[in-house]
């Protein structure tokens, strides 16, 4: 299944989109846009795609999206046969990383929002107090318009960037070979996995791009990315994996030497436990 490429309406006396989606269920088909997006659910259940992140939505479920991530709301199907008894209702804000100007994301005040942008690359799920304020700012919005609708927006934007009340839904290897801003030890050690990830990679050498011993790596690694180096290595493989199962030009077999997998049998029980179906399942759930 190919994400389709959407171009996304704006109002021109506008800087950026704020509408709300109602109807029997939700139309779009799996797709990606360059606008940022972020989406509440006022109401209506289903099945959340985002990148490779297969998950679960029902009433009051936010998600920020990033540029280019494709991504899918399938209600469930009391909502497409039209027997739920309500409409499905949600409120959805686009806007551009230009939408006020080419330099506005480089002032210091929008440091730590620029954060939040760089993972929404992979969606971001927001939950707790922060998806409760969101919730009633964005209600209110729809009677905003002006100043008070951009002021409105600011403050979504400043409890995104101070919250930590969220979950990243894809992987990291489902954004391959990636444009990576992260400065650093962290930055050296993700850009060689994600650029190296469909090779060999041994201990020793990831552990001299960190310029660290075999050890204190390990125990760096687990501190930060609070994950082992193996396991994380292997969750970048079945990201990218998952971006292929969605292209029926690959077999599985295929799939699992092209993400970095030695042998099938290793693949796919990696693959189950990361995602807990074996690539097969995974692939007819996205073709559903």
């Amino acid at each position: 299944m190919k994400a389709v490429e959407f171009r996304l309406p704006q109002d021109f006396d506008k800087s950026f989109v704020l509408f709300r989606e109602t109807g029997q269920y939700f139309p779009c088909p799996w797709h990606f846009h360059p606008e940022y997006e972020i989406v509440l659910v006022l109401r209506s259940t289903g099945r959340r795609m985002v990148g490779d992140h297969i998950g679960y939505f029902d009433e009051g479920d936010l998600v920020v999206m990033g540029s280019g991530i494709p991504h899918v709301w399938i209600n469930d199907e009391q909502f497409i046969n039209g027997e739920a008894g309500y409409d499905a209702d949600a409120l959805v804000i686009h806007f551009s990383d230009c939408f006020l100007g080419d330099k506005f994301l480089n002032i210091p005040e929008m440091e730590n929002f620029k954060n939040v942008l760089s993972l929404s690359s992979r969606g971001i799920s927001y939950h707790g107090e922060t998806r409760e304020r969101i919730n009633l700012i964005m209600k209110e919005m729809l009677n905003m318009s002006g100043l008070k609708r951009l002021s409105a927006l600011f403050d979504i934007f400043d409890l995104l960037a101070n919250s930590t009340e969220y979950e990243i839904l894809a992987s990291p290897g489902y954004t391959q070979k990636a444009e990576l801003k992260t400065s650093g030890r962290f930055g050296k050690v993700t850009e060689y996995i994600i650029q190296n990830f469909d090779k060999e990679i041994s201990l020793p050498e990831v552990a001299s791009i960190a310029n660290m011993s075999v050890t204190t790596f390990c125990n760096f690694f687990k501190v930060h990315f609070r994950v082992t180096f193996v396991e994380y290595l292997n969750t970048v493989r079945i990201g990218y994996a998952c971006k292929m199962l969605a292209d029926e030009e690959h077999n599985i077999v295929e799939i699992a030497f092209r993400s970095g997998f030695k042998n099938l049998g290793n693949f796919n029980k990696q693959f189950k436990r990361f995602k807990n179906m074996t690539p097969s399942e995974y692939r007819k759930t996205i073709d559903s």
